[in-house]
């Protein structure tokens, strides 16, 4: 072999060897999308009394769903005439402690460009995935007065921002701890928004809603998460699950006689909506188990389920969609 040959037989292991074997670790750099951003807060807060009426008018005609529920739901305002909504939205935005929520929101998220690549970025994963999948028209930042996390229409996202404000934040502090639990302040890290937008956008119109028993319930939700995976192939598997470090090494390193325990308990195949509330939902810890680890470790095995499955089958993203939940529950093998 001549020292040439053996110079591009390396270079040709080397290309080779940089190339990944992450499935969903795809080239997206040709996909295009149209998605429009809109900070309502921002712009109500910064509007005088013409602006005010004139953003009305804007957003029921471009965003009018997650509009119509950030007055109807979020505000409490509801569908009024102009005079009405502008005593309404100026009362609220004169809150002393609403203008506070504002303030920090603008403080911490002044720039909101890393947020936005990053929804789009994940969209364009989705895209590559699932050609003919739908795909957002609008994502609008407000401040929802802690309603939600997200929220999607037919066409639109909506991101409570002032869930993303960190638990530290003297606003976030000041909330009541009999409506909003210590738990549940730990959840709100800005490090999730963007993962949020697109889990909630996987649940509402890729994954379909089951009612069934306990595992099938289990991986619709394992499907949820390994789409939102897919758009996210960069992040840690705990962000995705919204997971802390030690809290998603806890689920591992307890997964195999947690799973023992729901088959010997005879769980799985159970049409108990106690048992799912307490393993799929938010909560301070999953109840039901002889020890108290982390929430939603329904929503944990799932996904693990789930990756099992792709790791055998290497069938596409789309295709796992419409996989039965018995074919996947049958290739589930704690190594």
């Amino acid at each position: 072999m001549t020292l040439k040959s053996i110079c591009a037989f390396i270079l040709g292991i080397v290309i080779f060897s940089s190339c990944s074997n992450d499935p969903l670790d795809v080239d997206i750099s040709n996909i295009k999308l149209d998605i429009h951003f809109y900070n309502i807060d921002s712009s109500l807060v910064h509007a005088d009394s013409n602006e005010l009426i004139s953003l009305h008018k804007k957003y029921k005609k471009e965003i009018g769903n997650i509009y119509d529920y950030e007055l109807g739901y979020c505000l409490g305002i509801g569908d009024v005439s102009d005079t009405a909504y502008y005593n309404s939205i100026t009362a609220f935005l004169e809150d002393d402690y609403v203008k506070r929520v504002s303030k920090r929101i603008e403080e911490k998220f002044s720039n909101l460009s890393t947020q936005k690549k990053e929804i789009e970025d994940g969209f364009k994963r989705l895209k590559f995935h699932f050609p003919s999948g739908k795909i957002p028209k609008s994502v609008v930042f407000m401040n929802s007065f802690f309603a939600s996390n997200a929220f999607c229409t037919e066409t639109e996202i909506g991101i409570g921002l002032e869930r993303y404000l960190g638990k530290e934040t003297d606003v976030i502090q000041e909330l009541p701890a009999n409506q909003f639990y210590e738990w549940m302040k730990e959840g709100l890290d800005a490090k999730y928004l963007t993962r949020d937008a697109i889990c909630a956008w996987a649940m509402t119109h890729y994954v379909e809603e089951v009612e069934g028993n306990l595992v099938e319930e289990m991986i619709r939700w394992g499907k949820i998460l390994y789409v939102t995976q897919a758009a996210f192939p960069a992040k840690e598997v705990a962000d995705i699950l919204r997971y802390s470090k030690d809290e998603f090494q806890w689920a591992v390193d307890n997964e195999y006689q947690h799973w023992k325990y729901m088959v010997d308990e005879k769980m799985l195949f159970k049409i108990d909506e106690r048992i799912k509330t307490n393993l799929l939902n938010d909560a301070p810890f999953t109840a039901g188990f002889p020890e108290k680890g982390p929430d939603r470790l329904g929503q944990f095995f799932g996904l693990r389920m789930v990756q099992k499955y792709m790791e055998i089958n290497k069938v596409s993203v789309k295709e796992l969609i419409n996989t039965p939940y018995t074919a996947i529950l049958a290739e589930y093998e704690i190594d």
